[in-house]
């Protein structure tokens, strides 16, 4: 498993998996692709967002895009594991690096009708073995009402 930072090399595999994303969310989001076949992005990269592709074995096989809210405080905004490679680790591994490479204060959140992600979460940051994290309902602005978990990440890799 290799994560790299997206950059102005690779962006145009991160924006090709961005857009099965969008696909596997649409019916719940209601999201339809623009005349071109594309959905448009809701999280852009560039100043305040993070990109990163997990590869496996040369094969791009995810997504992840961070915002750097303010000192030391994230956001996943967008995370996303190719169907081939999920249901085996590499998702929870693909987060736990990310969590104790940008140490601090950390938000997730899914919306109403994404369970599975909930549930994929929930699993992924009791298994950091880290402090408690509170979940709760959210009315975020963009999305309307979601399930939020916080938390603070602590450990770096090491």
């Amino acid at each position: 498993m290799n994560i790299t930072p997206v950059t102005d090399t690779n962006s145009q595999i991160y924006h090709n998996l961005v857009q099965c994303y969008k696909a596997e969310f649409s019916s719940i989001t209601g999201k339809k692709p623009n005349a071109s076949g594309l959905f448009e992005l809701d999280t852009h990269l560039g100043d305040d967002t993070l990109g990163f592709l997990l590869i496996i074995d040369d094969t791009p096989a995810g997504i992840a895009a961070i915002r750097c809210k303010e000192s030391q405080s994230y956001e996943v905004c967008e995370f996303y594991v190719v169907p081939h490679f999920r249901k085996n680790g590499i998702g929870m591994e693909f987060a736990h690096t990310i969590w104790k490479n940008y140490l601090g204060d950390w938000e997730i959140k899914q919306i109403r009708g994404a369970e599975y992600a909930t549930a994929f979460w929930r699993k992924t940051i009791e298994r950091l073995n880290e402090t408690a994290y509170t979940e709760e309902s959210y009315d975020d602005p963009h999305w309307g009402v979601v399930t939020r978990q916080q938390f603070v990440a602590t450990t770096s890799v090491t």
